[in-house]
């Protein structure tokens, strides 16, 4: 198996081929595409291994992408701009890469011969009035589904896999609390009880790859993620810390539409959503495309009933406990 990974110099590409790998018997070559030199030298320090190839590129460059998708069987798109206030700032920038980009991969690997693309979305694509980084990943996630269209029978099949907030991913909160910590300043907040879920590294790798295996072409796979509001999260990270009382201040929302918030599966979507059981942790629920290019039956997850809607607010809340064994678990 040949895997192509766009943006794989990123926290969760790091991970995803440290997993592949690891423990992919089946790999032959995994190769990285990505922007940043440093990035790349500092991942080939870290993995040492001959299976693993670098290549500078962007996903905005077609001809770049098919290049190195030649010969390739899977491709996951994890290039994106995410933070919700730079989106706002330059939206030109966030509309060529988030969409644009998906785009380029998608043609690349349909000219290139891929089996599979599998795209990275957020759960900041549900509820996306006033969100222009959210508005980019429904976006990119409407025009995976879509591809499908486009790319049978010739074998290409796309899914999307959203989820929340990676716990110890680039530019986490996690790390911002820290150095906060240790610098002897308070934590900023944006509102105690905003709220949003939270999954850790090792399950969004796991999950990727099982949603690899089990795609059939349009899904967009969602998992039923906890959340935590941000008061409670703050005090998690003070008491990892082993320091009591530490003071926390409300700052209000980023610009650019940051929401109050999340929603991971919206009530419009959940009539055409199954649910798969004893998969993860947790809930997992397949949104199936409106045009199917299915040819031999449904899969085996039809039939089990899915939430009417899946908002941070009215998810299941994460235990104190259970945010501490999270949070001794990140670097």
């Amino acid at each position: 198996m040949r895997v192509l990974l766009a943006g794989g110099t990123g926290s969760f590409g790091r991970a995803f081929a440290a997993a592949l790998l690891t423990d992919e018997p089946s790999l032959e070559r995994l190769i990285v595409v990505s922007r940043d030199e440093v990035k790349q030298a500092e991942v080939r320090h870290a993995l040492p291994d001959p299976r693993l190839r670098f290549l500078l590129g962007d996903v905005r460059d077609r001809e770049r992408l098919a290049l190195a998708m030649h010969g390739c069987d899977v491709v996951v798109q994890a290039a994106a701009l995410k933070r919700v206030d730079s989106c706002a700032y330059s939206p030109t920038e966030a509309l060529d890469t988030n969409v644009g980009g998906t785009r380029r991969v998608l043609e690349a690997a349909l000219s290139a011969g891929v089996g599979r693309v599998l795209v990275l979305s957020s759960d900041k694509s549900v509820e996306v009035a006033g969100n222009l980084y959210g508005a980019t990943k429904a976006m990119a996630e409407a025009l995976s589904v879509a591809w499908n269209a486009v790319s049978y029978p010739r074998g290409l099949r796309v899914a999307c896999l959203r989820y929340g907030n990676v716990l110890g991913s680039r530019g986490s909160v996690v790390h911002t609390f820290r150095q906060a910590i240790a610098a002897g300043r308070p934590l900023q907040i944006t509102d105690p009880s905003a709220t949003r879920f939270w999954i850790e590294m090792p399950e969004a790798v796991a999950l990727a790859r099982w949603a690899l295996d089990a795609m059939r072409g349009g899904e967009v796979f969602v998992p039923g993620l906890a959340s935590a509001t941000m008061g409670d999260f703050a005090a998690a990270v003070i008491a990892a810390s082993g320091k009591f009382d530490w003071p926390v201040e409300s700052v209000g929302f980023r610009p650019g539409g940051e929401k109050r918030h999340e929603c991971l599966l919206s009530r419009h979507e959940s009539a055409r959503t199954v649910e798969i059981k004893e998969v993860m942790p947790w809930p997992l629920w397949v949104i199936e495309p409106d045009f199917r290019t299915w040819t031999t039956g449904r899969p085996a997850w039809a039939g089990l009933p899915a939430p009417e809607s899946w908002e941070s607010d009215r998810a299941p809340r994460l235990p104190q406990e259970r945010l501490l064994r999270m949070l001794s678990r990140v670097p």
